[in-house]
């Protein structure tokens, strides 16, 4: 919980936002919840939004809505892509560069949580940190050039679970196939991307390039994350939480995300969300970055072992 916002002490709200008109916003996980919501703020502004989903049906539905609310010419579409399968990756990021011309930011926000028994992705990672993290660490490095080019932006959607775990890397066994826990599990994918983000800072910082990095979470917010793979009690107590209103709405969850994907005056070394009580909700702005994310010995191992295991070596 901070004290201090630079946005005033309503934090930062979509009525900061000026026109969006001739940017073009990437978001993965877009079809429902705080990304579908990232996408309604943008397209409210004039933006194009260009939705990275896994489900066909699911996506065409949200457009639909979209243009519904906002006029059939709103500038809104979508890429097939399974962030658990790094051949889908690779596939949507080709269709992307052949589509997309110019990208202002990507913004990683597709994720699950909380799998409640072991599962793996097409190429054999532990879920979570499959597709949390290798996945978006494949797709940022196969979009960076076109990021780059724009001096564009990549905004990684992160957790407060990344503080409920190890708090480090558990490099001798990252799939968890010796003592599987779905929160620790959690919460080192959601360590992982932290990691993988303050570490790419430091090397467009090396390279003197002008791309930049931000990292975000939502809060505790009524989204689908929470879904049946999590386990009996986790869904209870999380509709516990809604319940009592604990949850903030998924468009509050939203409002981090597209304040770093726009808002100008941000520092690259933070920690954006809510700061109100619990950081479960309140006022948008800079939370606490805790020292145990940059470590930077983890951070170059994690970098190494995760272009080894998506077969990408960033040129950066």
């Amino acid at each position: 919980m901070t004290t201090n916002n630079q946005f005033g002490p309503d934090g930062w709200t979509p009525a900061l936002l000026d026109s969006l008109e001739g940017k073009t916003f990437l978001i993965t996980g877009a079809n429902t919840g705080a990304g579908f919501e990232a996408s309604r703020i943008l397209l409210s502004k004039g933006a194009n939004v260009v939705m990275l989903n896994r489900n066909p049906n699911k996506s065409e539905t949200a457009i639909n809505k979209l243009k519904n609310e906002f006029g059939q010419t709103a500038k809104a579409s979508y890429v097939l892509i399974d962030l658990a399968d790094l051949v889908s990756i690779r596939q949507a990021a080709n269709e992307v560069l052949a589509k997309v011309a110019k990208i202002d930011a990507l913004i990683c926000n597709g994720a699950i949580a909380q799998i409640a028994t072991q599962q793996h992705t097409v190429d054999g990672f532990e879920s979570q940190l499959g597709v949390n993290h290798y996945g978006h660490f494949l797709l940022c490095g196969l979009l960076f050039a076109r990021i780059e080019a724009s001096q564009g932006r990549i905004v990684v959607v992160a957790s407060e679970g990344h503080k409920m775990g190890l708090r480090t890397i558990q490099f001798d066994d990252m799939n968890w196939d010796k003592n599987y826990h779905p929160n620790k599990v959690y919460s080192q994918s959601k360590l992982a991307q932290m990691m993988f983000a303050y570490e790419l800072q430091d090397r467009i910082k090396a390279a003197g390039t002008g791309a930049k990095v931000y990292v975000c979470h939502p809060g505790a917010s009524n989204t689908s994350l929470i879904r049946d793979s999590a386990s009996f009690m986790t869904r209870i107590s999380w509709s516990f939480m809604v319940k009592i209103g604990l949850a903030q709405t998924a468009e509050k969850g939203a409002y981090p995300e597209v304040m770093c994907a726009t808002q100008g005056s941000l520092k690259e070394r933070a920690y954006y969300g809510p700061t109100g009580l619990m950081n479960f909700g309140g006022p948008v702005g800079e939370g606490k970055l805790e020292s145990f994310v940059l470590d930077k010995a983890v951070l170059t191992k994690l970098w190494a072992i995760s272009e080894k295991e998506t077969s990408f070596n960033w040129s950066i």
